[in-house]
């Protein structure tokens, strides 16, 4: 089987214009398929402010109504996507972004039934891994914005790890497919306030001691969960990284590995 890696980068990279750019060459010279998932950072939010519309948020999450919907759509799927992708052109990469909705690659329901109202907040329903096969056979990478489509012309904002998450469950069947988180920190923390205490591997035994000790941020949780939700579906391996480090991560040197052992 061919290898596949889906990445996924923070924010927090976003956000850093030579890190961007930094992490972009790196990407480009991976000699592999490959799949870019992306977030969208603070931008989303000035643009918001500057044209006075309040955001909402819950425990870091956004509240997407309809004129935030409009904002992240245009940020996440039109200027930061193809940034990314013109860098990738840039660095001899050839690559096309998309979201959920182009060729009807990621459909998605409007979440319901939570106790808060997130919005125009969108989960995953089916993943259309014939088509971004299609694409990877033509030796194009992919860069997909978060923003998905419920089928009935509505566009839904999707969490990026989710994004990351299912795509890389999707193409099991095509690829042996490692999946790899990339955010500011070298792995998980075993100290959030000590950047050494990278934990290198966790298991699903040791990530409920870990949890249980309130050791791990809560924040790092719904990422570990979405984790071991990929290895547990297939996916060979989940890394947790620093993006400035993407070298050392796709040769499993650095970060935190998640395994489904026991």
């Amino acid at each position: 089987m061919e290898k596949l890696f889906v990445i996924k980068i923070g924010g927090n990279i976003i956000d850093d214009e030579i890190k961007l750019l930094s992490f972009i060459k790196d990407f480009a010279a991976i000699k592999a398929n490959k799949i870019l998932i992306h977030g969208g950072g603070k931008l989303a939010t000035k643009v918001a402010e500057a044209m006075g519309i309040e955001q909402q948020m819950v425990d870091g999450r956004r509240i997407t109504d309809a004129e935030t919907l409009k904002i992240v759509t245009m940020v996440y799927a039109g200027y930061i996507n193809k940034n990314i992708v013109a860098g990738l052109q840039a660095a001899g990469c050839n690559a096309i972004g998309l979201c959920g909705a182009d060729a009807n690659v990621m459909k998605a329901h409007k979440r319901a039934g939570a106790a808060i109202d997130y919005g125009f907040v969108g989960d995953i329903d089916a993943v259309n891994n014939v088509f971004i096969k299609s694409v990877l056979d033509n030796n194009n990478s992919i860069v997909f914005a978060p923003i998905t489509h419920n089928a009935q012309g509505q566009l839904l904002n999707t969490n990026a790890d989710t994004v990351a998450n299912e795509i890389a469950v999707a193409m099991k069947d095509y690829y042996e497919v490692t999946l790899i988180y990339c955010f500011e920190k070298d792995g998980v923390l075993m100290n959030a306030n000590d950047d050494t205490s990278v934990i290198p591997s966790i298991s699903k035994e040791s990530f409920e001691t870990l949890k249980s000790g309130n050791i791990i941020s809560a924040g790092m949780i719904p990422k570990l969960d979405n984790a071991f939700a990929a290895v547990n579906a297939g996916v060979k391996q989940v890394i947790i990284g620093n993006a400035e480090k993407l070298n050392t991560l796709i040769q499993y040197q650095t970060g935190t590995v998640i395994s489904n052992e026991y």
